[in-house]
């Protein structure tokens, strides 16, 4: 028994701690500080893009405590274990007991809220009449002898004491979502040239692209013309699981469903192809390749490499600069040439036209290719969210909107045909909440019962 003892004591210290309010909610506030480090830091790149878009210190921190594949982690799988232990102690031991407690005899007067009516009767008699007053005003009174004394409890909304549970319930439900994300769920993007395929690495699921269109519509506003896209459509044919290759169209808030994986359509632009000569030579090694925007290809035999900075749409011929408007009619390249790692500057360069970049080497923008950018989510964990926001949303309405309160009513027998009517009242949210409510109903049964 002795042995026993220290382990006892633990068990009770560590179900003390989890059911611990300010523990509940620094351990809540811990989950959605990690869930939005996974919203604020991009997941799933590649490490040296990290260190492209952070100071070295801050890209080390990010890779070392896999906040790049955040809700895979092991810091965020604690988290959500933590909170589930947290509300799973707290419910049973605290909220169960509170929210629905046993009918007991209670001092009348000790209790804030209480008041003592005199009615004309023996005790047995007013006793129902006070009864029968409290069912007729939607109260469920149900009767109970404690100490060879009758007392009658009068629960008004008692069903409504669950609202709290149903938000602990519906949070449970939420964090199992976020469990089965964690387990087998996925996300990714991927950009897909036109004519071309891509493909899903978890599923293996192909994404041809073929066709792409879009609409531009000028709108005049105070500022000028502004150039709105209204509609971009990516026509596919995808190829699941069983192996059929089927046409489908994918447009902006309407994602396809393959196999389960939901693919929305996010962006579009243009990649550029280009041709290398040497000399009067064209280097075939180089040229033909599609580079998206930011791609670049290093020049052999010099320091010097081309980045595809972005493509120009429409080139104005007054100013041969670039135009605001985004519908292609004269295209050009915008090119930037890196010498030993130091950028040397950048230059718009109209569609096959020339760019010398010395030594012999000239790079000549051939033609477009518009891609469309898709990105992908499985989350098998999808259903169980929208349940438990579901409940969630039930409990709040049932906690705000409801008052459950019981009213605990002793009558005595006073002597000359008369009785005392005891009765005092809880809510499970306080009592001045209920006070001006309670004394309505007291001075209702004081002229129904006089």
């Amino acid at each position: 028994m002795a042995s026993a003892q220290p382990l006892n004591n633990l068990k009770s210290d560590v179900l003390r701690l989890l059911g611990n309010v300010t523990v509940g909610v620094t351990l809540l506030a811990l989950w959605g500080v990690l869930t939005l480090i996974g919203v604020v830091v991009e997941q799933g790149k590649d490490p040296t893009s990290y260190f492209a878009s952070y100071p070295a210190p801050i890209a080390r921190a990010i890779l070392r405590l896999d906040f790049n594949d955040i809700y895979h982690s092991v810091w965020y799988l604690l988290s959500i274990g933590l909170v589930l232990a947290s509300m799973t102690t707290a419910t049973f031991t605290k909220v169960i007991p509170r929210r629905l407690p046993p009918h007991r005899a209670v001092k009348v007067d000790a209790i804030p809220l209480h008041d003592h009516v005199t009615i004309a009767g023996d005790a047995e008699s007013v006793r129902a009449r006070v009864e029968q007053f409290f069912t007729t005003r939607g109260w469920r009174v149900s009767k109970r002898e404690i100490d060879g004394t009758i007392w009658a409890f009068a629960d008004r909304f008692n069903w409504a004491r669950v609202g709290v549970l149903v938000n602990h319930t519906a949070i449970l439900i939420i964090a199992a979502g976020a469990i089965l994300y964690w387990a087998w769920g996925f996300s990714g993007e991927t950009a897909v040239l036109s004519g071309e395929a891509s493909q899903i690495p978890q599923t293996h699921a192909l994404i041809r692209l073929d066709r792409f269109s879009y609409t531009i519509e000028p709108i005049m506003t105070k500022g000028g013309i502004v150039y709105q896209p209204i509609d971009y459509v990516s026509h596919v044919t995808v190829v699941g699981r069983n192996g059929i290759p089927t046409p489908m169209i994918v447009r902006v808030n309407h994602p396809i469903d393959l196999d389960g994986t939901l693919v929305y359509q996010a962006s579009y632009g243009f990649a550029m192809r280009f041709l290398i000569f040497h000399g009067r030579a064209l280097v075939r090694a180089l040229s033909g390749r599609a580079l998206l925007e930011g791609d670049a290809f290093a020049i052999p035999g010099t320091g010097r490499s081309v980045v595809y900075e972005r493509f120009v749409p429409t080139i104005d011929p007054r100013t041969h600069l670039p135009s605001p408007d985004p519908r292609v009619s004269d295209p050009g390249a915008v090119l930037g040439v890196i010498e030993s790692g130091i950028p040397l500057g950048e230059m718009l360069v109209p569609l096959r036209t020339a760019l010398d970049l010395g030594d012999g080497w000239r790079v000549v923008p051939e033609r477009q290719v518009v891609y469309s950018g898709f990105q992908y989510r499985y989350d098998p964990g999808v259903p169980l969210v929208a349940v438990g926001a579901g409940l969630l949303l039930i409990g709040l309405v049932i906690s705000f909107y409801f008052l459950p309160a019981r009213l605990h009513v002793r009558v005595d027998d006073a002597g000359g045909d008369r009785a005392i009517v005891g009765v005092a009242a809880t809510t499970v949210k306080g009592y001045d909440i209920f006070e001006e409510a309670f004394r309505d109903l007291i001075a209702a049964l004081r002229q129904n019962q006089g």
